[in-house]
């Protein structure tokens, strides 16, 4: 399958920016899942690019005139298969052990997880998919409920989220059974108006292998999704992160927009 994808993020500020940087993590690698037919960036100034600490391709683009406005936009066609097996790991599964703020996980996410230990260590994809399934359904997508700094724990607590949220907790109750977990941004080819194209999903090492789980989806990543970046959490792998001087308050306007190269 073909993909075509469109997006575009802007911020504006209220006052003048003298200073702004800002991560870019909007460029997909290419790997046996998916191979890169075309990708250009769109950028204000030319960005440098390089690879981060988990193989991620990184454009940092640094902005030192004054300015009210940043436009981004990153757009290509990506061939996609269902091979869901990544040929392209930078470091050791054993790295994604290590917890951050966002993911440490609650008592009661511990207790979901000791639910499924049995299961997961008789038949590991069969054991995750139904601690995925528990999660999604103690957690139903709520659009707004939640902010980009909410941990996995107020999430869990809360009893809702979005993809970013849904990612977390499954990465916090993997973790806590000895199980590398990452976090995985990327893109979705959906019909569905309530998950966005620009997504996230969760990957797990067990049987010696990577395995991805869609927890706001119920689903096994497949053909539809796009990886562009892993982490530890949101914060390793977001598509855009930025630092600044000035500017007063922000206004963020971000759209991904992902068809098939044929239906254009």
């Amino acid at each position: 399958m073909q993909l075509t994808i469109d997006h575009e993020t802007v911020y504006r500020y209220d006052d003048v920016v003298s200073h702004s940087t800002q991560y870019l993590r909007l460029t997909p690698p290419d790997s046996s899942h998916q191979r890169i037919l075309s990708w250009q960036l769109e950028l204000p100034v030319a960005a440098s690019e390089s690879t981060d600490a988990y193989g991620n391709i990184l454009h940092v683009l640094t902005l030192d005139t004054p300015h009210s406005e940043i436009r981004l936009r990153a757009h290509g066609v990506v061939e996609t298969c269902d091979d869901r097996e990544d040929d392209s790991e930078a470091l050791p599964a054993a790295v994604f052990l290590r917890g951050s703020t966002l993911t440490e996980p609650s008592d009661a996410i511990r207790a979901l997880a000791a639910s499924h230990a049995a299961a997961i260590a008789a038949k590991p994809e069969t054991g995750l998919s139904a601690l995925m399934l528990a999660i999604a359904d103690a957690m139903p997508y709520t659009s707004g409920a939640t902010v980009a700094e909410t941990t996995a724990a107020q999430a869990f607590a809360l009893g809702a989220g979005v993809c970013q949220d849904h990612s977390h907790v499954f990465i916090a109750a993997c973790r806590s059974l000895g199980l590398p977990a990452r976090y995985v941004s990327g893109y979705l080819l959906t019909d569905r108006d309530a998950h966005v194209a620009s997504h996230a999903w969760a990957e797990v090492y067990a049987g010696d292998r990577w395995l991805g789980f869609d927890i706001s989806n119920r689903m096994l990543p497949d053909r539809h999704h796009l990886k562009l970046a892993v982490g530890l959490d949101y914060t390793d792998a977001s598509p855009v992160r930025g630092v600044r001087r000035g500017g007063g308050s922000e206004a963020l306007q971000a759209h991904a927009r992902v068809t098939e190269a044929d239906q254009q």
